[in-house]
């Protein structure tokens, strides 16, 4: 089940390993993606802390890690496509895997319904 934050980001948990990628609504107010800078396998990464950058062809947006621990694969795809986040945000267009090192807690997430009326306010 996918949960996401207020900053755009989706995340999906299995075990202890997290998914992260953008929202579809964060997407369509980026426009066309040109480029993802990735982090690094191996990456240690804090809640909250910048994870990546994504550059499109109106301005460029950080994506924040939606949870600690330590990046153990990024979406290689995106180096050559990075248009697969427009095409797919909360898919195929995943940003980073991240082995969670805490304890997983969804306090402060929302589900899709809550993250739908937030992103709908803010236009």
């Amino acid at each position: 089940m996918k949960k996401y934050t207020k900053s755009h980001e989706w995340v999906e948990i299995a075990g202890d390993i997290a998914t992260v990628g953008i929202t579809e609504h964060a997407q369509k107010l980026l426009g066309d993606v040109v480029y993802v800078d990735l982090p690094e396998t191996g990456k240690k990464v804090e809640k909250g802390e910048i994870l990546c950058t994504i550059d499109s062809v109106k301005a460029a947006s950080d994506v924040y890690a939606p949870l600690s621990g330590v990046v153990q694969e990024v979406n290689g795809e995106l180096d050559a496509t990075p248009e697969t986040v427009n095409q797919d945000a909360e898919g195929a267009g995943w940003i980073v895997r991240i082995q969670v090192s805490e304890e997983i807690s969804l306090e402060g997430f929302l589900d899709k319904e809550a993250y739908l009326k937030q992103a709908e306010e803010e236009e």
